[in-house]
């Protein structure tokens, strides 16, 4: 995505599989370089039993990581390509 994207356009969006549609849970914080505003990841919460069975990385209090280069799309709905963040 070239685009520039706030954070208020991700935070509280249901994360979706481009490849399945599946759910993956919803967008509750942001890893971002302070000084760039470059985003780095997407913190999930409510991750769903799908999300699980991926081995995601979590942060330290426990909640999945998604890398946003993996984000193909931001609409009603945050699409990754789910092959981007295995």
């Amino acid at each position: 995505m070239d685009e520039r994207i706030r954070s208020t356009q991700l935070i509280g969006k249901v994360l979706i599989s481009e490849e399945t549609g599946k759910k993956f849970g919803i967008i509750n914080d942001l890893n971002y370089v302070v000084d760039s505003g470059e985003i780095l990841h997407l913190i999930l919460v409510e991750p769903t039993a799908h999300t699980a069975t991926l081995n995601l990385k979590e942060d330290d209090r426990n909640r999945m990581i998604v890398p946003f280069s993996a984000v193909k799309s931001v609409g009603d709905f945050v699409i990754v390509a789910e092959k981007d963040i295995l």
